[in-house]
């Protein structure tokens, strides 16, 4: 299983932050239309919750990078700690309820890797941007003990259930 650092969720956290203030349309315009607005955070939470399930016991290439991407987080986000405010870096407690993905939810996150890329490759700029950022955020939160992380814990069950009907039925 992968771990996550204090400097991998300072990081994750600061990729969500920077998403939020990115998409956050103001007050009034929130008020006036809140379905449209929030449907402009589909694409990153969708990327979310993918880069989310590549933590979730997913080995081979996908795993690989997805590991990849959590051990450079977790050094980017220690060594700003450390330079940047003087915290001295850590290893956080990994979730306490661990629920890996079956097999047919592996192959469901196969599926979804190249919905994803297919998705990178058609969008606009601003939205590929967006998709990138959603899997960063996802692999660096998805595993760690805080809310992000346990919704990790329904998403995966989620996508067993998903997956094992589909597979269920060819």
């Amino acid at each position: 299983m992968n771990y996550v650092t204090f400097g991998g969720v300072t990081v994750g956290l600061c990729i969500l932050g920077y998403e939020i203030m990115s998409w956050w349309p103001g007050r009034k315009a929130l008020m006036k239309d809140p379905v449209k607005h929030a449907a402009t955070l589909l694409p990153f939470l969708a990327a979310w919750c993918y880069g989310c399930l590549t933590t979730l016991g997913i080995a081979g290439l996908i795993g690989t990078a997805s590991s990849s991407v959590l051990g450079l987080s977790n050094w980017l986000g220690d060594a700003a700690l450390l330079w940047g405010v003087g915290e001295q870096p850590g290893q956080l407690a990994a979730r306490k309820t661990f629920t890996p993905l079956s097999g047919p939810g592996a192959c469901l996150v196969l599926i979804l890797t190249a919905v994803l890329v297919a998705a990178v490759k058609k969008a606009g700029d601003q939205t590929r941007g967006e998709l990138k950022r959603g899997v960063w955020c996802g692999i660096t939160l998805g595993t760690s003990a805080g809310v992000a992380g346990f919704a990790a814990v329904p998403l995966a069950q989620a996508v067993n259930a998903v997956a094992d009907s589909v597979y269920r039925t060819v």
